[in-house]
């Protein structure tokens, strides 16, 4: 037999140009939207560029009566609304505290409340809890079918009312991060009520309407209809085994089981309100799916278009904030810069994703006997005589498309499982515990990272900036020079906050892997052993300790112990970050601004931003690597030295 080394990278031009043509459209989104929300980050209350305060203005006036809110005193008294760093960290632990007790109460009590056409009965309580955290922490980790677990009203009310909430809580950080980098010798760093409504009213609702609406006209269900019956085109018929009413199985007299014949004529097809929650939760990163398989559902995610809309709207904000900084602190270098380290390690990456799809698994090639084409060589494993046919099936064989859709392809689920990854958003369009190991290994990595590579909205910049204060610092031991930022002097305490928002993720991941392998709780809900099976439990708190919220979807999460660990790990990765990181706004806007001279560090050059990469990735490499080996890495090697 011919020897079968899979050399081949089926990486095609067509893929590739999807690739391009992503960034591209992405990159130049990024200045007019980031330009629209400094100015609305920076407005005054009830006003908004473009028509949006006249449009929308009244409501924020009369939410702010409402709350008792005194917007009237802005501008001519600051201090009168505005709150220091810490009433600011308390609103927004209480708000999370309210929305968690809410989203818990919804799941409980569904089966008495309106808008349940299916009947569905209460949530189990370990999930009702895992849930509510998940959704309030903007990790929308889900350990449920959502179609046969949630009524339309908690999908509505508790999930969707969350999605919008969560995502406006991390920009309202990132804003008061800003204000604190911008402002000198203040005390107060902005309003968070008046921020979470701006943020909600003037950017995340008018995007999330254009956004579903055009998700509507590709089929993207949005009806209160309950679920149809529809009959099969082509009928199916199975066997099963016929039980009495112990659940035994019965015999035959020859000691067989007893069978009997299954036709099935009808299929039931769930719907839903499904459109208006896709829109936020992929604009603001939360990637909650409405059904179970998530925007892999034809009735989530229908098109190539639909799909492009969608890994576009994950990445959108994120980007777009990194000019809306730059705009706010008056020098779009530094804006530019951020973004120009996370596109550095993001496009790398995202390109690895695809080529290591691409080339496949060696295994599959091996099982069916196809020797593989080495592209380029002037000896070919599979001689040029072969036919066309040998070719293209060599080309077939060399992708890896288990567990990805066929609408989309090699190219557009790559580009999905690195974007969701990176952005801390969680949805997927392929199951990422059917891709190879090293496939599976960047989206693990990515998140590992620390979501900073874009991140999740606000606090992926938010968390990049605690990267970029470890950049300043370790520059200005390098130098002799007290480091700073912006014409802020980073001292002790900004360093040891930025330590404590850059090592608790990491923490949370190793130490809940490490309970979870020794406890039978943590190993029996894995679908395969050795490298694979502890793959699957790295990813799992991998996601929940940086609040991505994917899977690798062969972990059965759904039970006691993970619902209780997992939930754990969202809610101190959130929170135990956006306090340290609103106690160096706090500091930063305290302090006066130095002037800039020769020895000064610029941050806005390429240099700059290749230490920036350089810290973000050692630290990933450092933390990780060691569980990483023991993971997909082991899964290679051994993947590979089995097919020699």
């Amino acid at each position: 037999m011919m020897p079968h080394t899979l050399t081949l990278a089926a990486m095609t031009g067509n893929g590739v140009l999807q690739l391009v043509l992503y960034l591209v459209v992405l990159v130049a989104l990024v200045k007019p939207l980031g330009w629209f929300m400094a100015r609305v980050f920076d407005g005054a209350p009830g006003t908004a560029p473009l028509g949006f305060g006249t449009a929308l203005g009244w409501l924020e006036r009369v939410i702010y009566r409402l709350c008792g809110i005194r917007v009237n005193a802005i501008g001519s008294n600051p201090a009168n609304v505005e709150m220091g760093w810490k009433p600011y960290a308390v609103g927004i632990l209480l708000f999370n505290v309210v929305g968690f007790l809410a989203v818990y109460a919804l799941q409980r009590l569904q089966h008495l409340l309106p808008a349940n056409p299916a009947g569905l009965g209460p949530v189990e309580g370990g999930s009702a809890f895992n849930t509510a955290i998940s959704f309030v922490s903007n990790t929308n980790w889900q350990g449920y079918g959502g179609e046969v677990t949630m009524s339309y009203l908690t999908q509505m009310l508790g999930l969707g009312v969350q999605n919008f909430l969560s995502a406006a809580k991390g920009i309202a950080v990132l804003v008061a991060l800003i204000r604190g980098l911008s402002r000198k010798s203040a005390s107060t760093i902005g309003n968070c009520w008046v921020d979470l409504t701006r943020v909600t009213l003037y950017v995340l609702l008018p995007l999330s309407a254009m956004l579903a609406i055009a998700l509507v006209s590709q089929g993207v269900v949005q009806t209160f209809n309950k679920p149809q019956q529809v009959a099969l085109t082509v009928p199916l018929s199975y066997s099963e085994p016929v039980k009495n009413d112990a659940g035994e199985v019965l015999k035959n007299a020859d000691g067989t089981d007893q069978t009997r014949a299954v036709a099935v004529t009808t299929q039931t097809i769930p719907l839903g309100p499904a459109a208006s929650q896709i829109a936020i939760k992929q604009l603001g990163t939360n990637g909650g799916g409405f059904f179970n398989v998530n925007s892999a559902h034809p009735l989530e995610n229908p098109t190539p278009l639909s799909n492009f809309l969608q890994v576009l709207a994950i990445l959108l904000i994120p980007a777009a904030l990194c000019f809306t900084f730059g705009e706010m602190v008056k020098d779009r270098r530094q804006g530019w810069a951020v973004l120009a380290a996370m596109l550095v390690i993001f496009v790398p990456l995202l390109a690895a994703t695809y080529a290591f799809e691409a080339t496949g698994n060696p295994r599959v090639a091996e099982a069916l006997g196809t020797p593989t084409l080495r592209v380029g060589s002037e000896t070919p494993t599979a001689t040029r005589s072969q036919d066309a046919a040998l070719a293209t099936r060599s080309v077939a064989v060399a992708e890896n498309m288990e567990g990805k859709e066929t609408r989309f392809g090699i190219a557009n689920s790559a580009t999905w499982a690195a974007a969701t990854t990176a952005a801390s958003n969680g949805s997927v369009n392929s199951m990422h515990d059917s891709f190879t190991p090293l496939g599976g290994l960047i989206p693990m990595w990515l998140m590992q990272l620390g979501e900073v590579v874009f991140g999740g909205v606000g606090s992926g910049l938010y968390g990049m900036l605690m990267f970029v204060i470890v950049a300043v610092f370790v520059a200005g031991l390098m130098v002799g020079r007290t480091p700073e930022y912006l014409g802020k002097k980073i001292e002790p305490f900004e360093m040891k906050m930025a330590a404590i928002v850059v090592l608790v993720p990491c923490a949370l991941v190793l130490v809940g892997t490490a309970v979870a392998v020794i406890l039978p709780q943590g190993t029996s809900s894995t679908s395969n052993p050795g490298p694979h099976g502890f793959s699957q439990i790295l990813y799992a708190f991998s996601s929940a300790g940086n609040n991505n919220g994917s899977a690798f979807a062969g972990l059965s999460a759904n039970t006691l112990f993970y619902n209780l660990a997992l939930g754990l790990a969202m809610w101190f990765s959130r929170f135990w970050i956006i306090v340290p990181v609103l106690a160096v706004a706090g500091s930063l806007a305290a302090k006066k601004v130095t002037p800039t001279t020769s020895g000064t560090l610029p941050t806005h050059t390429p240099v700059f931003v290749l230490m920036l990469v350089a810290v973000v990735i050692v630290v990933g490499a450092l933390t990780f690597v060691p569980a990483l080996a023991l993971g997909p890495i082991v899964e290679h090697l051994q993947l590979h030295a089995a097919s020699k």
